[in-house]
């Protein structure tokens, strides 16, 4: 990344503001802003976000925001209520009282003699959430928003219940957020009341996966914030982003079809980072084509932001299978609407392991194409080398070789392609099936087979199948019923070269990366009257964009700080073959890190693991285990959290516990021992 230091703007920088709330809290800001605008007024741009600006983001924040306010604006980053120096209690994600607080705060900036009255939001995952909600709420002041990293359905397509089917996501993010907003204020801050602050958070806090657990259906709990509910109500122009390798790759292109506003969409091959630090890369210049959003939409500039193509994207080309790249070969393409008038729906019938290709005559003895049925029953160790739901490309976290899953799976295969395929959107595989159980899921995955047989997963998608009428109102299968379910992969796209064959795999287990049901399952699959879809995009089709778009990734000068003790990242699969235990052990240590400008030392330490017991379903079980470290010289606290999550045939099991140290010295403690019933899950 280019660092720049010559901007069009003088900026300062107020590092504690207090911004008041109706109900009597007091939320944190921080404010980059033109020196100017003293006398000459900007608009204010706000990224609202529970990752504590002092210290966990002030290192990212200082490399986007000062550039911003660079060019004219006042960059704010408040805190949410009961995370860093805000008061309260954080309690859950995107409640109401949360979006209450967003609209009072961009009120409240529109208000500042240094402000223009026009607003946007910006953000990446919770910060792009709260832009796209706030949105829908249509506040006077907000014009426009940039969004990268998140979704418009909060049930189905975050890390809760991907096609109904739990997510061990849900149990990892639930273990991020228990850690992160039991943490105290810094008293170098708010002074002697940190003590107090943070004892109301530690004392009116629970592990969030509780809650996530008593909602296993799409009800009203998962309606509220899903701006899928009612696209018409986003009224403002929004720029959206997101990257391939994300687990948030299918919301951009939604938001592309069913807003009614101006709007442009960008999807590289990222995992979860913002575009300009973007990784796999190519990272790209994306904060130039922040700033000018901001100054079509905020200062009314005619700078041709809205010409050319409504979504950029990435086509990837072919790789080996790895955990981790560095950059993914390929190129940029642009599509001039979403849907695109430059990919077409390619339907091929599924026949005796092959992917047939589309239209091919039944063989003789095929009769009306009710042909016959292949089943597979899945090991619980299909999934090992899943990687995660929502890669961070450190630890390495992408899905490994197919192969191994791949026997435990069955199995599609297209003949050697004799030209190159590309897809650009979601695959979906039509399913005529049965199950001789009444709850059983399918993981369904699309892979790229080389020619020494190497497979690299492109993409999959998880049915939990008492759902594949609807996640509102399951219903038990009837065991050796037939049924027609369709299960959507994520949105991709993707070049297989010449030679190479395409693969679909289909599973009843997918562990650890969503929870199995309570019994393995024989899913029959009938061959013919089952297809796999394909969102083809000729090669020859238009692009209408130059090979490098996007300038290079720039912005300011970050923050100085000082490594203390060495980051440390592990991605384990063991197995026992004495008493057959399965284990993935996830370690995130961020080391500790000295912030220079406030004397402050911070470590972040995380630890995830799964385990399984042979074929026992109700032998899972996963826990999330936190430490975070604040210390200076007379300063010096601790939070531990920990969370497991089991399970029998019939419930949930949590036990939980949270602890706050100052020094060696335990302050708070308490346990949780909690079940909740499974819904058909």
């Amino acid at each position: 990344m280019r660092h720049v230091t010559h901007l069009p703007y003088a900026t300062k920088e107020e590092e504690h503001v207090v911004v008041p709330m109706s109900d009597g809290i007091r939320l944190s800001a921080r404010i980059w802003r033109p020196t100017s605008s003293d006398h000459d007024p900007v608009p204010a741009v706000l990224e609202y976000i529970p990752y504590r600006k002092r210290d966990l983001t002030a290192v990212r924040d200082s490399v986007h925001h000062p550039y911003l306010a660079g060019h004219g604006y006042a960059c704010v980053r408040v805190d949410l209520r009961g995370t860093g120096e805000s008061e309260g209690v954080l309690k859950d994600e995107y409640l109401e009282r949360e979006q209450q607080d967003a609209e009072e705060v961009l009120a409240w900036l529109a208000e500042q003699p240094w402000c223009d009255g026009n607003t946007g939001m910006m953000g990446i995952s919770w910060g792009a959430f709260a832009a796209l909600q706030v949105a829908a709420r249509q506040p006077p002041s907000l014009k426009a928003i940039v969004i990268a990293s998140f979704t418009d359905d909060r049930h189905a397509d975050d890390m809760h219940y991907m096609g109904g089917a739990m997510l061990s996501d849900n149990l990892a993010e639930a273990g991020t957020m228990f850690a992160y907003g039991t943490c105290p204020p810094d008293p170098a801050v708010v002074g002697d009341a940190w003590r107090d602050m943070w004892l109301e958070r530690l004392e009116h806090t629970e592990p969030w996966v509780l809650q996530w657990l008593r909602h296993q259906r799409r009800d009203d709990y998962w309606r509220h914030a899903s701006v899928g509910e009612d696209y018409a109500a986003v009224r403002c122009p929004v720029l959206a982003s997101s990257g391939w390798a994300d687990g948030y790759s299918n919301a951009v292109t939604r938001l592309l079809a069913n807003l009614d506003v101006p709007r442009k969409g960008l999807i590289g091959p990222w995992s979860h980072k913002f575009p300009h630090l973007g990784e796999p890369g190519p990272a790209i210049g994306y904060l130039q084509e922040v700033v000018r959003w901001w100054d079509h939409w905020l200062k009314g500039a005619d700078n041709g932001v809205m010409d050319g193509p409504m979504l950029r994207t990435w086509m990837q080309d072919s790789v080996p299978p790895s955990t981790s790249y560095e950059e993914r070969p390929g190129r940029w393409v642009a599509e001039p609407t979403w849907p695109s008038p430059n990919v077409q729906p390619v339907t091929h019938p599924l026949v005796r392991h092959r992917i047939a290709p589309p239209g091919e005559p039944l063989a003789a003895g095929d009769g009306d194409g009710d042909g016959d049925v292949l089943t597979v029953q899945s090991p619980l160790s299909v999934g090992q080398f899943g990687g995660k739901w929502a890669s961070y490309n450190a630890p390495p976290d992408l899905p490994y070789d197919q192969r191994e899953e791949d026997g435990g799976s069955l199995v599609f295969e297209t003949e050697p392609l004799t030209e190159p395929l590309e897809i650009l959107g979601s695959p979906a595989v039509d399913l005529d099936l049965s199950v001789d159980r009444p709850l059983a899921m399918v993981a369904a995955r699309l892979s790229d087979v080389r020619p020494d047989g190497a497979a690299t997963r492109v993409t999959y998608g998880l049915l939990n199948l008492t759902r594949h009428d609807s996640t509102e109102h399951p219903e038990p299968l009837e065991p050796g019923r037939r049924y027609r379910a369709t299960v959507h992969l994520n949105g991709v796209a993707q070049t297989f070269p010449a030679g190479h064959r395409v693969r679909l795999s289909l599973s009843t287990s997918y562990w650890p990366l969503a929870w199995p049901p309570p019994h393995p399952a024989r899913l029959g699959v009938r061959e013919h009257t089952s297809t796999l879809t394909l969102p083809v995009r000729p090669a020859h089709a238009p692009d209408g964009t130059p090979a490098d778009p996007f300038g290079e990734p720039e912005g300011t000068e970050p923050i100085a700080v000082t490594s203390l003790t060495p980051p440390e990242e592990r991605w384990e699969v063991k197995r026992d073959l004495v008493d057959y235990r399965a284990a993935l052990d996830i370690v995130k240590d961020r080391g500790t890190v000295r912030f220079e400008e406030i004397g402050l030392d911070v470590g972040r330490r995380a630890h995830e693991r799964y385990t399984a017991v042979a074929d026992d379903f109700t032998s899972v079980s996963g826990e999330s285990t936190w430490t975070m470290t604040f210390r200076r010289a007379d300063w010096d606290v601790r939070v531990v959290t920990h969370t497991r999550l089991t399970c029998d045939e019939r419930d949930f099991h949590v036990d939980a516990t949270l602890d706050g140290y100052e020094a060696d010295r335990r302050v708070f403690s308490r346990t949780w021992n909690e079940t909740v019933r499974r819904d058909l899950l």
